[in-house]
């Protein structure tokens, strides 16, 4: 026999049955694909093991590549008793075909993995798992018709393809300041994701997500666009999910549609009253007269219509809550702690 020798390129012996032919690439085309092996030599092996299974896996091929070799194929035996096999393949040179072919996928990676990164592993397990493969063993060479068909591991057609999975939802916060949640505004995001091309590999790009923030969301409102995640084969894309979220503010909390704003004020001032101006969300300045009482730790004063506005009723809302920190001091001289202790109740 002249010529390569399939059956080593395969692993296999010369008495190999169908299935073991069919495990042997299956293990090789994954180990030598050139989108997951970029050693020196890589790809030209992933084409010969290609070849070896394009003959092997076809009947007739391989009955008259076991009587001529490699030259028996070609038609160019002459003098071999081939002449009357009137009979000539060429290999088509295109190694991916057939792993498509064989895999049911241009794209590895998006149907045995659902991604688009590189996935192998040389010496993986899928007993526990599906593939998709050709059945009939006529996928190439002339004449030869190719029927997709789902089938597991073992070699065992299954009842129907499998059903395209989305992926799980992408979640980012999003914080939004209490002004801006006050009068709405519009946020722009950028997001990366990977797309297919038409042929079937995929590449990075960047998209801007326009959100409409409206007046008086709440924290923890969620804004969805749908499968706008990465694309890959046989699965359906993620929805890329924003959740408004508070951005801490120098001056007030958020509590529901009312903020609470906190003064600072001395014991003196809690005791004998005073005068204190309150900043809002609008930069207007409301003065506060407290003159005439006296202010406790739990005092709360309440400015109506000054905090933010309803989601459903943007024309109304909540109130501005202001309450106190009492400053006390650090120590008392003996005539002022006397002066007090006769005075105060």
């Amino acid at each position: 026999m002249m010529g390569k020798d399939y059956y080593q390129i395969l692993g296999v012996s010369k008495s190999a049955s169908d299935e073991e032919i069919k495990k042997a690439y299956r293990k090789l085309a994954l180990k030598y694909h050139p989108d997951k092996n970029k050693a020196p030599g890589a790809e030209e092996k992933f084409k010969e093991v290609a070849e070896a299974y394009e003959v092997l896996s076809d009947k007739k091929k391989r009955d008259i590549y076991d009587k001529y070799g490699e030259d028996g194929l070609k038609g160019s035996a002459a003098g071999q008793g081939n002449q009357s096999n009137n009979y000539s393949y060429t290999f088509h040179g295109d190694p991916r075909a057939t792993f498509a072919q064989f895999f049911g996928s241009t794209n590895p990676f998006g149907n045995l993995f659902g991604n688009s990164g590189s996935m192998f592993d040389d010496e993986m397990d899928f007993d526990d798992g599906f593939i998709r493969m050709s059945h009939g063993g006529h996928h190439g060479g002339p004449g030869g018709a190719f029927r997709s068909q789902s089938f597991n591991v073992h070699g065992s057609p299954m009842g129907r393809p499998r059903e395209k999975v989305q992926d799980a939802a992408i979640e980012h916060d999003l914080y939004v300041s209490l002004e801006d949640i006050m009068r709405g505004c519009t946020k722009k995001m950028k997001i990366s994701r990977r797309v297919l091309q038409g042929d079937g590999t995929s590449r990075k790009e960047d998209k801007v997500l326009t959100i409409n923030v409206k007046p008086g969301w709440k924290a923890g409102t969620k804004i969805t666009f749908q499968k706008e995640g990465d694309q890959g084969m046989n699965k359906i894309p993620a929805d890329i999910v924003f959740i408004i979220r508070d951005k801490p503010h120098p001056l007030y909390k958020r509590e529901g549609n009312d903020v609470r704003y906190t003064a600072s004020i001395s014991l003196k001032q809690a005791l004998c009253g005073t005068e204190i101006v309150v900043p809002t969300l609008t930069d207007k300045k409301i003065p506060l007269n407290l003159k005439s009482e006296v202010i406790k730790p739990t005092t709360v004063k309440r400015l109506q219509g000054h905090g933010l506005p309803f989601p459903k009723e943007p024309s109304r809302r909540g109130d501005l809550l202001i309450s106190f920190d009492i400053k006390f001091p650090e120590s008392l001289s003996t005539s002022i702690r006397d002066i007090l202790y006769d005075t105060l109740p």
